[in-house]
């Protein structure tokens, strides 16, 4: 079903829903698929209209689509099953157990008998985990909270949950001015014509009873059919114009056009008499349905006086609904992957979780609100007796491994890898941080050029390209399903996509052609030239109504459009790159859209925006500088949060007023709360009772074992089978503190009232702590003694810590390089013991920064290597890091505040006393100067310092500066002159174009 068709839908159930056609509305909305109406869920789910409940999830999910919708068929048959038992109908709680529950007994049969023992109970609260359920309403109510967390995460059910905004009575309004038109075009129109019928085309009766002939209309006059309306029907993607390759066919459900017409057509040579407002009571006439709109409509179709050739009107300008400010333009966090980054890709639906690739062949996830990296896996080879001779001879030759694509599946449950030679893999994520292998395939015979997952059948499968020029579809056992040949040269990427059930791929080659493919062996559908006639990559927009592509020539030059998929031809050309010398190709353009209203491409060491339907670029960002020329990106599924890559081998976040907001929630979180919610307080069972899981108050199933009925590989789920488990995930519910017991201070006394740690001692253990930090991420200690030395204590995984993180169950370890290095400030002239220190840790704990009453230093805490630094000669006083990480405030005993980069700490800007404190103030005795600094949570370059004569100043930059100076210019590469981390494939990444 096309766009258009998809709409009418939503104008019916608009029409339905005034007319007052309740069961008619959500008879439509399950039938169609296309709204789901969470409030009338809502209302079956608290009624107890269980049949009902399922027949309306019918229409979107299915009990073994994915585990959200197992888990809400769970939850729904659980809570049926115990308001039997509670009814003491127990006749009805077996059938329910027999027809509704046992299918999940496929999954795990362990618990099935726990649910099935739960009838030998006089009343199943008896048992500890359930006895706390109470009466059926609150039951109900506490479930559907889950249900609808279920339902919001579930991507089947993404984009089905807000109804589009209409005007009122929009199917009115449409059909009003339809009636209108076809008024214009009688030969005898006639004042207040009576309208009996929407059946058939509308004509007035001739006066006098005389007999109708026909009226004959110039051409110029006619409406010329789809002249600004697509068709209702179904309609193939690419249409070529008449001149082009005919596709008369080739998606064989596709419907033909409609007959539909165009508004914008010229107008009767008939005037319409004004005098036509007639009640709807008394009978139905065109103005009936008269509205604003159709005002308007009219106006345009009455004749003026200039005969009746055909009339054009201009379409409105599209005023946006969004601002400039919508754009993710600041720069949230700058973190280091230690190699060039080739690939990036958000998680569908945990926005924050970033999958990398990189020159290495290494691939890490990041939880961006963290700043953590919370996997990293290096290239590995799983199976080299597997591989073809030809790759094993390859590899001999040169074992180097780069990434050409990462990508997560639709779910989220799987991380597809392309590699530079020969090979995909497939991992499979579970949170919050760990991941197995899943599948490795030789996929092609050299480079594999690009990755991406569909479902054609609705079974899940691979698609990928490469240099051997073919298109290849792999099924999740790792066999190949589809490989389709027609490209002349090395397939640069694919873009798998449908329409309603029209499944197809379009795929584009280095010699500039774009092919489109369904999953038949009847060859290549469409052939066209993309512009640039080189590197090209498409995308549709998150709704999937609108075809962009990008690319670049082999000349340097990049080109930016849309496609007009009914006519096969570029629709618009977006202008704003920059033209290269003749020859000169340093890179390939990338690009991505997001919020079905932007685009974004990497140029020029910048990122550029573009609206839709602007063809003029909006604005362009340096990103705080440090971006190669041609910057990776990618877009977070929100459009809040926007990875770009830098020089050295990190990348950027760079964020809206939202997703600041997003990222600053994390600071405010412990880790268990990253979790998915159905994971934060998981307690694995593994052939143990799990009557946990059936309570409505405190559990639900979660990680059912995924031997379906459809029995998928069990690579899928995890290895073994007889292996499997269930996560019992209870249910937090708010317990009321006893009123009964008075309130008690809790008084530790003796080691056994509670855990403590003590940190192993080190040969240059201070006389005493003056600061201490834990590190952001959770696993390390950072102490600064009053002998100017900073000291480091890690928790590492083990048997007594799995997750690694801080505890004081486990003594950690003390952290030293093996080069010996200590961290030690310098002291100048000052007494430690007598100065006031500073410590401050970026957000990716990646370097410290302190001061002992000498100069600032910046230590790397993976080196311990010390940077100092001289601009500024006198003691520190205070220092904090801007709200992104960015920058460094810090004030000085000599009254001067400087902003320095907080990568290097190079200055930035220099405040001397005299811009902010009176002379009288300058010149007292004793001297006053800034003792602390505090950076604004939201705002980069806004800070207070706080004086020695107890005044507060507030200080930021003008307005038309917007910042605090700019920062050192790029040599060589590398920010500042600063010598970045290098990799053994950081050269060849620099030269291989980035994906």
């Amino acid at each position: 079903m096309s766009s258009l068709s998809r709409e009418l839908v939503f104008l019916i159930l608009q029409f339905l829903d005034e007319e007052k056609f309740k069961e008619t509305v959500h008879k439509l909305e399950q039938e169609s698929g296309f709204y789901f109406n969470i409030k009338y869920f809502e209302e079956k789910v608290l009624a107890g209209e269980w049949d009902e409940v399922e027949r309306y999830l019918s229409g979107f999910t299915k009990v073994d689509d994915n585990r959200y919708s197992m888990k809400i068929f769970f939850e729904i048959r659980k809570q049926k099953y115990l308001e039997a038992l509670d009814k003491h109908d127990r006749a009805k709680a077996v059938d329910i157990l027999v027809k509704d529950l046992k299918v999940f007994s496929t999954f795990n049969e362990e618990l099935f008998k726990e649910i099935t023992q739960l009838l030998t109970l006089e009343n199943f609260r008896e048992n500890e985990q359930l006895s706390k359920y109470g009466d059926t309403k609150s039951a109900r109510s506490i479930m559907l909270i889950e249900l609808k967390k279920l339902i919001e995460a579930n991507p089947l059910f993404r984009e089905k949950l807000v109804f589009p905004t209409l005007k009122a009575s929009r199917l009115r309004t449409l059909i009003n001015q339809s009636l209108n038109w076809q008024h214009q075009l009688c030969k005898n129109p006639r004042p207040n014509p009576d309208i009996k019928t929407l059946f058939t085309d509308h004509t007035c009766s001739p006066p006098n009873g005389a007999r109708t002939s026909p009226v004959s209309v110039p051409l110029a006059a006619v409406p010329k059919a789809g002249a600004a309306y697509p068709p209702l029907v179904g309609h193939p993607p690419f249409q070529p114009p008449p001149a082009g390759p005919s596709l008369a066919g080739w998606m064989t459900n596709a419907a033909v056009s409609s007959s539909i017409q165009s508004a914008g057509v010229a107008a009767s040579s008939m005037p319409v008499p004004p005098n036509q407002a007639v009640s709807m009571m008394k009978r139905p006439t065109i103005t009936d349905y008269q509205s604003a709109e159709s005002e308007q409509l009219i106006k345009r179709l009455r004749p003026s006086g200039h005969g009746i050739d055909e009339a054009t009107y201009p379409a409105p300008i599209p005023q946006p609904s969004w601002s400039l400010d919508d754009l993710p333009k600041t720069v949230a966090c700058t973190l280091s992957q230690g190699s060039n980054v080739t690939s990036m890709d958000f998680h569908p639906s945990r926005h924050t979780l970033l999958l990398v690739g990189s020159a290495n062949g290494e691939i890490t996830l990041w939880e961006i609100g963290l700043r953590e990296r919370l996997v990293s896996k290096p290239f590995k080879i799983w199976d080299m007796q597997a591989c073809s001779p030809q790759f094993q001879s390859a590899v001999a030759k040169d074992s180097s491994m780069s990434i050409n694509r990462v990508t997560w599946s639709p779910d989220g449950d799987l991380m597809g890898v392309a590699f530079t030679k020969h090979l995909i893999h497939l991992h499979a994520y579970q949170q919050p941080n760990e991941t197995r292998q899943v599948l490795e395939i030789e996929a092609h015979s050299g480079g594999v050029n690009d990755i991406a997952f569909s479902r054609p059948n609705k079974q899940l499968c691979v698609v990928t390209c490469g240099d051997d020029k073919l298109i290849k579809v792999w099924d999740m056992h790792g066999q190949k399903i589809f490989s389709f040949e027609g490209h002349d040269a090395p397939v640069y990427s694919i873009c798998p996509h449908h329409k309603e059930t029209i499944q197809f791929i379009f795929s584009t080659s280095l010699d500039g052609k774009i092919k489109a493919w369904l999953y038949d062996n009847m060859g290549s559908r469409v052939d066209y030239e993309a512009p640039g006639k080189w590197c090209t990559t498409m995308l549709y927009s998150a709704d999937g109504t609108r075809l962009f592509s990008c690319g670049t020539s082999k000349d340097g030059d990049s080109h930016l459009v849309e496609w007009n998929e009914s006519e096969g031809s570029i629709k618009r050309t977006y202008s704003g790159f920059c033209k290269k010398p003749s020859g000169v190709v340093q890179g390939v353009v990338q690009f991505d859209t997001a919020q079905n209203h932007i685009l974004a491409a990497g140029e020029d060491n910048q990122i550029k925006f573009w609206d839709v339907d602007n063809t003029n670029m909006l604005t362009c960002i340096e990103a705080d500088g440090g971006l190669p020329g041609f910057p990776g990106l990618r877009f977070n599924k929100e459009g809040n949060l926007l990875a770009v890559t830098t020089v050295d081998n990190g990348f950027k976040i760079l964020a809206n007023s939202d997703g600041l907001r997003s990222l600053r929630a994390f600071g405010n979180r412990p880790f268990e709360a990253f979790r998915s919610p159905y994971e934060a307080s998981a307690m694995k069972v593994s052939g143990a009772p799990v009557v946990a899981g059936i309570s409505p108050n405190i559990g639900r199933m979660d990680h059912l074992d995924r031997n379906s009925p459809a029995k998928p590989s069990p690579m899928l789920n995890g290895g073994d089978p007889a292996s499997r488990s269930i996560d019992i995930k209870p249910r937090i519910s708010e317990e009321k503190p006893d009123k009964a017991k008075p309130w008690e201070l809790m008084e530790v006394l003796n080691p056994q009232q509670f855990r403590v740690a003590t940190m192993p001692e080190t040969p240059d253990q201070a006389t005493k702590v003056v600061r201490l930090l834990y590190t952001n991420s959770g696993v390390g200690l950072l102490a600064l003694g009053s002998n100017a030395i900073q000291r480091l204590w890690k928790w590492n995984r083990s048997e007594q810590n799995p997750s690694g993180k801080a505890t004081a169950s486990v003594v950690p370890q003390h952290w030293q390089p093996n080069s010996g290095l200590v961290m030690a400030n310098d002291t100048g002239e000052a007494n430690p013991e007598e100065s006031v220190p500073c410590i401050a840790l970026s957000k990716n704990d990646s370097y410290v920064m302190s001061a002992c009453g000498g100069k600032v230093s910046l230590f790397n805490m993976m080196t311990f290597k010390w940077i100092p630094q001289g601009t500024l000669s006198a003691p520190i006083s205070h220092a904090s890091y801007s709200c992104n990480s960015q920058l460094v405030f810090a004030t000085f005993t000599d009254g001067n505040v400087a902003v320095f980069d907080a990568d290097n700490l190079r200055l930035r800007c220099r405040i001397a006393s005299s811009a902010y404190m009176s002379s009288t103030a300058i010149n007292s005795n004793p001297a006053i100067y800034p003792y602390v600094v505090a950076a604004h949570p939201q705002e980069p370059n806004q800070f207070a310092v706080g004086l020695s004569d107890g005044s507060v100043k507030v200080m930021e930059p003008l307005e038309s500066a917007g910042k605090w100076g700019t920062p050192a210019p790029v040599e060589n590469g590398v920010a500042n002159g600063r010598t970045s981390a290098s990799s053994a494939t950081s050269n060849q990444a620099m030269d291989q174009n980035q994906r």
